[in-house]
């Protein structure tokens, strides 16, 4: 099988088709469905420690990869539905986010681009 969004999204349709299950795959549905697989990734997390959370022990990083496998394919079968470039997408979006948060106000801060000041607003 490729490693590329592509081959895995025919795979994700080829897999929906052979169960009749596109009759269930809106873009309603499907966003519902990954927000519901994203919780379910963070409930992993919910009563660790930050120390806990970077190192989780083999079964419990393959539960995790289990839960963040079902978030990237119900996100995947998303953007197929409305026919989104997910690559295309995530590389503009790293682009905004670039000139929202500069490297010289942003880095090593944790503030939303709302909240970074400035340098010649006197911040």
């Amino acid at each position: 099988m490729n490693n590329d969004f592509p081959s895995l999204t025919q795979s994700l349709r080829d897999f929906a088709k052979a169960r009749d299950w596109e009759q269930f795959h809106s873009p309603k549905n499907l966003a519902s469905a990954l927000t519901v697989e994203a919780a379910e990734l963070l409930e992993h997390f919910q009563w660790l420690t930050e120390e806990q959370s970077r190192n989780l022990a083999a079964p419990k990083k393959a539960e995790v990869a289990a839960e963040a496998a079902d978030v990237l394919l119900y996100l995947l079968q998303l953007c197929d539905k409305l026919q989104i470039d997910l690559m295309e997408a995530a590389r503009l979006k790293l682009a905004v986010n670039a000139g929202k948060y500069p490297v010289d106000r942003a880095r090593g801060s944790s503030q939303k681009y709302t909240e970074i000041i400035a340098p010649d607003r006197g911040g």
